[in-house]
């Protein structure tokens, strides 16, 4: 669906508006925290909306993704960015190169099998300086069954029946483009085991909530978590 220049089009508007501001608000702090040294990879980075908000904070950052289409995008917001396509697996544009930090954002909620991202993982590991940390920020499998300020799920019931690996539906209502997303859902428990196999160890799993006090209408934001940030580091 990424390979879509309507789609491409929609994610390019789009910064951080109610819930997507959630998934962004702590990384600031979570980075300062855990990250020693300033070269990043935004592994997925789309068209650009994350690489800039880590060049924004500091960090020296390549953006990396499959889409052509969404990097056209990016390199025009950013001409004096780095964004390179990703053409295979083992990720040969990036040579030799390894990073502080490694961020990835809703990427792996579109990476359909165990396989697959097992062979990721792997990959994105042996990027890593020894004290590098990779940033694994993805949905949380109840985003699929609730309501949000910036999603909505209620035409999709059979999400909540969906297990680990299956794939689910959601809609974007801060976007044009009210085409379902398709996602895949993927539990904490098989996240975990998939760090384990590939030799990451998780340093902190965090699940941001919404606060009363925000400028925003939350709907399901304050007492459930739409996104979790796993913080983890080579075995």
């Amino acid at each position: 669906v990424y390979e879509d220049d309507r789609r491409a089009e929609a994610y390019d508007q789009l910064e951080f508006p109610g819930t997507y501001y959630l998934a962004f608000r702590d990384l600031p702090a979570l980075f300062k925290q855990h990250i020693a040294g300033k070269a990043a990879l935004d592994f997925g980075c789309g068209a650009g909306r994350s690489t800039r908000f880590l060049k924004q904070l500091g960090y020296e950052t390549i953006g990396i993704d499959i889409a052509e289409d969404m990097l056209r995008r990016a390199r025009t917001r950013d001409p004096e960015g780095s964004y390179l396509l990703l053409r295979d697996d083992e990720m040969s544009e990036l040579a030799d190169q390894q990073f502080d930090l490694i961020f990835s954002a809703f990427t792996f909620d579109n990476i359909p099998t165990d396989k697959q991202k097992l062979t990721l993982f792997k990959a994105l590991a042996e990027r890593l300086t020894p004290e590098g940390k990779l940033v694994n920020l993805v949905s949380s499998p109840e985003i699929y069954t609730h309501e949000w300020a910036s999603f909505t799920t209620k035409d999709f019931p059979e999400n909540k029946r969906a297990q680990s690996g299956d794939t689910v539906k959601i809609v974007m209502t801060d976007v044009e483009d009210k085409r379902p997303v398709i996602d895949v859902v993927w539990s904490d428990e098989a996240y975990r085991d998939l760090y384990t196999r590939a030799g990451l160890t998780l340093v902190l799993r965090h699940a941001p909530l919404g606060h009363s006090d925000e400028p925003y209408h939350w709907v399901s934001e304050t007492t459930v978590a739409p996104w979790v940030i796993y913080i983890l580091d080579r075995a």
